[in-house]
């Protein structure tokens, strides 16, 4: 069955419009009914190539993004199901895809998601099993046919065919937050992302940036620019990060609260400024864009496209109009003048400052584990000698977890995952330093180099791991293929112990063996 969103977006002669729609908490509301005559209303007007469906924004409870995407299918349009990560484990996520592969709904946005927020008699309890890369590489084995192991061998499942995509976020002020963005959506590229979507923002510069940045790292990839129809009270809340991700600076702020004094109370700008973006993406050569909008109308919709097309030939002089740059904002490209956009020479951030510290309790974790655990250096033989005579002791193993237990806790934090992630995080415990437990890079939440979940109080964990290396000249350290999640078989186990007899994650990644006789035994 033909795939009318994979076909636009891939189609070089299409600008694919997607269309998002937020059904809300309820089953039998005025939310779901009114998403449901809109999706109607587009499946009828045949411009739109897929219909976007939210999962629990905002973190909080809503309608099944799956079943309202069964019933769009029926309607004889493609729907564009949001899967985030922050509510299901991983066995959950395998259950909804094996769902929606067989009721043919094929396209889906992968992302992170947003914190939880609220839920049935207080906050829920956030997963975050798999992060959007790890979870991109689930979709793809699942494509290929998802192999499992059984008593008789493995046995292989019928390939699904689901088209799936990510999110990225350059709209970022600082070089740390940007870079781990951008580090991590090759992470999503590498896991089998087909597509990209880019954040919510109105600086030109920043949408073209994504563009050149796949462009200059070879990546053939389609980008969707997103365009949200913007009334001053929504811009508030954004511009407040309210809305983690969303960007809204005080310039732009501005703007919309002098519109709001007009007779029509800002509608016809606003409807207007959506129409210049969409000129503006087509130009740059993004393959599509997904327009949302509280309580949009499909006549308005087709105003965005008509307009959007009519300003199309002179895309390049409205450029000037899109110049929102965050406070002593980071680009990643050198400006073109000529333009307004980017050139293709990457900033000098060589002598750029830290955007966290990197202090000395990081000067002591790297004497440690240059000391310790740099495989068969130093006193890497000896303690691998030492957990190999230790396994199956149950009261040595359990003396020498204790041990490192307490170390770790005083020192780093340590939630005894048992799978330890600070060595690809300079030396930082995702458990417990972030509250999605992203071990992957960064989500699209922060601002100004602030965790989502504790703004003005936490820094990013990633933000803070970027400048550690920095210090040190070893920043590109965090561009590798998707790291592994945790394997909870190993929780509250000895980290050290899985480490040093190769069981955890980074053995195949640095080459740690299983001793041969515990491989005998």
């Amino acid at each position: 069955m033909l795939n009318k969103f994979k076909e636009s977006i891939l189609d070089k002669n299409t600008l694919s419009v997607t269309w998002e729609l937020v059904p809300g908490r309820g089953a039998n509301e005025k939310a779901q009914e009114s998403a449901i005559a809109s999706a109607e209303q587009a499946a009828k007007g045949g411009r739109v190539h897929a219909l976007t469906i939210t999962d629990n924004p905002g973190g909080n409870p809503a309608i099944l993004a799956d079943y309202l995407g069964m019933e769009i299918l029926k309607m004889g349009i493609e729907p564009l199901v949001h899967f985030t990560c922050k509510d299901k484990n991983r066995n959950q996520m395998e259950s909804q895809l094996y769902a929606l592969d067989r009721a043919k709904v094929r396209n889906l946005l992968v992302m992170t998601g947003d914190y939880t927020y609220s839920g049935f008699k207080g906050r829920p309890k956030p997963v975050f099993d798999l992060d959007p890369s790890n979870t991109l590489q689930l979709i793809a084995e699942m494509n290929k046919g998802l192999e499992v192991q059984g008593m008789k061998g493995p046995t292989y499942h019928a390939p699904s065919d689901f088209f799936a995509g990510a999110a990225v976020s350059p709209f970022k002020s600082t070089e740390a937050e940007l870079m781990v963005q951008y580090y991590k959506l090759k992470k999503k590229i590498e896991g089998g992302a087909q597509f990209v979507v880019t954040q919510l923002g109105y600086d030109a510069r920043k949408c073209h940036e994504v563009i050149q940045f796949l462009k200059v790292n070879k990546l053939d990839i389609p980008v969707v620019g997103n365009i949200y129809v913007l009334p001053y009270g929504a811009a508030n809340v954004m511009n407040q990060n309210k809305l983690p991700g969303c960007v809204v600076t005080d310039k732009l702020l501005a703007e919309l609260n002098e519109e709001k004094g007009a007779a029509d109370k800002g509608v016809g700008q606003r409807m207007l400024r959506a129409a210049k973006l969409y000129a503006i993406l087509k130009g740059i050569g993004c393959a599509g864009v997904h327009i949302g909008g509280h309580n949009l109308k499909y006549e308005q919709l087709e105003y965005i496209l008509d307009k959007g097309e009519e300003l199309y030939p002179n895309w390049q002089d409205l450029v000037k109009e899109f110049d929102y740059p965050q406070t002593n904002g980071f680009y990643y490209f050198e400006k073109d003048e000529k333009t307004g956009l980017n050139t293709d020479r990457p900033t000098n951030r060589a002598n750029l400052p830290l955007d966290a510290p990197a202090g000395a309790m990081y000067s002591l974790m790297r004497g440690m584990h240059g000391l310790m655990f740099t495989p068969d250096k130093k006193l890497f033989p000896m303690m691998r000698s030492m957990y190999r005579a230790a396994e199956g002791k149950k009261k040595t193993e359990k003396r020498l977890h204790a041990v490192e237990h307490l170390a770790k806790v005083v020192m780093l934090d340590c939630k005894d995952c048992g799978d330890c992630a600070m060595l690809d995080l300079a030396y930082l415990c995702p458990m417990s330093q972030c509250p999605k437990n992203q071990r992957n890079g960064a989500c699209g939440g922060s601002l100004d180099g602030w965790c989502e979940v504790y703004p003005k109080e936490k820094k990013c964990v990633w933000v803070r791991a970027y400048a550690r290396l920095k210090k040190y000249g070893e920043e590109a350290s965090l561009d590798v293929p998707p790291v592994p999640p945790a394997n909870w078989d190993f929780y509250q186990t000895s980290s050290w112990s899985n480490f040093f007899l190769g069981k955890d994650h980074s053995a195949p990644i640095l080459g740690i063996k299983r001793p041969e006789s515990k491989l005998k035994k």
